[in-house]
């Protein structure tokens, strides 16, 4: 699978590693002008630009326009990140694309989308997750909405949308020789990922309310609390059999048992809860937890979790230039993707050599 890459920031590069991650032959193509695209910082801490070499191209020049769209015509995708017409500006657009490959599959991440009234609007992850009505599931009574990282929008509705779409668009051109857009919006993205709870609000399993549901940080199963010194644990004992468990850690009776569902006494469990936690270190509740169906686990930070057991014990971590990140997702059984290679700078080389040779050029000296 070969996908050509114009270089861009955020979901898009962030597909664009999950593709190459999984083996296919990726060309990022950078601007040769500083674009103003994120954070300043040393490449090699650019961890999602990893394993996949890169080429400038200023694409508003005819000669490199024309190159890019060589590149095109071997390709099986493509994937642009740019707001809706920027590409059709520069002659690179889907029906000019499509010309030299009809069954090119033509990938296209945006916060809104291709069409609609907001379709040119400015806008990051933040406000897609608003508009959505996730970000007003997320948070607390005190404090109002809570923000997710990016994990949620840009890269969960997003970067994974946008490459399931277009493994899915090229089984079909490989079946039928046609080529399409994929019209990734985060906001569509953010959307699919609310379906489950879309049911459980009209079923009146969900209340539009902060801590009010069973997997907001409402009830006291089902919620992270500080612990002696400083750190946190989470609990998330749904079923009852595990809340069991979790109660005769915390040294509790089953009276509690008896009112897990019950939301009116939801606020003074977890305040008894918090109590409790806040007795004994992290360390000391692992302990009295290791071994225990109770649902129970410790709020790590990012270097405790790459040292925990379960990780290393999986192959899980690796280091490149010193920087260790996590390995490629999901596991294989038969075909198991290599380590991956570190961020390449844009190789005014490697770009001579493809203008001669083509994609041939990744793969011969």
């Amino acid at each position: 699978m070969k996908v050509v890459e114009f270089g861009a920031i955020g979901p898009g590069p962030f597909c664009a590693m999950l593709l190459a991650d999984l083996g296919a032959t990726v060309i990022r193509l950078d601007r040769t002008q500083d674009a103003g695209l994120g954070v300043k910082r040393d490449l090699r801490f650019d961890i999602t630009k990893r394993n996949r070499p890169a080429i400038p191209l200023d694409l508003k020049t005819p000669a490199d326009r024309d190159f890019a769209l060589d590149l095109v015509a071997g390709a099986d995708g493509l994937i642009e990140g740019f707001r809706p017409g920027a590409m059709e500006r520069l002659g690179l657009g889907p029906e000019d694309c499509f010309a030299v490959n009809p069954a090119l599959v033509y990938g296209r991440m945006t916060g809104w989308g291709q069409t609609g009234p907001l379709s040119r609007t400015v806008g990051h992850d933040i406000n897609y997750l608003a508009l959505s009505g996730a970000l007003s599931m997320i948070g607390s009574k005190a404090e109002g909405p809570a923000i997710p990282l990016n994990l949620v929008s840009d890269l969960g509705g997003g970067a994974l949308y946008l490459a399931f779409g277009m493994l899915a668009a090229m089984h079909h051109a490989r079946e039928t020789g046609e080529g399409q857009v994929v019209d990734a919006a985060i906001l569509d993205g953010v959307g699919s990922l609310l379906t489950t709870f879309r049911g459980f609000r009209a079923s009146g399993l969900w209340v539009d309310d902060y801590e009010s549901n069973f997997i907001d940080g409402g009830a006291p199963w089902y919620a992270c609390y500080k612990t002696r010194d400083g750190k946190y644990i989470s609990v998330g004992a749904v079923e009852r059999k595990f809340y069991a468990e979790m109660l005769d850690g915390m040294g509790l009776d089953a009276s509690y048992l008896d009112r897990q569902m019950d939301k009116e006494s939801w606020p003074e469990q977890k305040r008894a809860f918090a109590q409790i936690f806040a007795r004994k270190t992290r360390d000391e509740w692992d302990a009295i937890f290791a071994g225990r169906e109770a649902c129970y686990a410790p709020v790590l930070d990012m270097d405790e979790a790459l040292a925990h057991p379960q990780v290393t014990e999986r192959d899980s971590v690796f280091e490149l230039d010193g920087i260790a990140q996590t390995a490629p997702a999901p596991r294989f059984s038969k075909s198991q993707p290599e380590t991956p290679r570190p961020p390449s700078a844009p190789d005014p080389d490697l770009a001579a050599r493809m203008r001669a040779r083509g994609w041939a050029a990744l793969t011969t000296a």
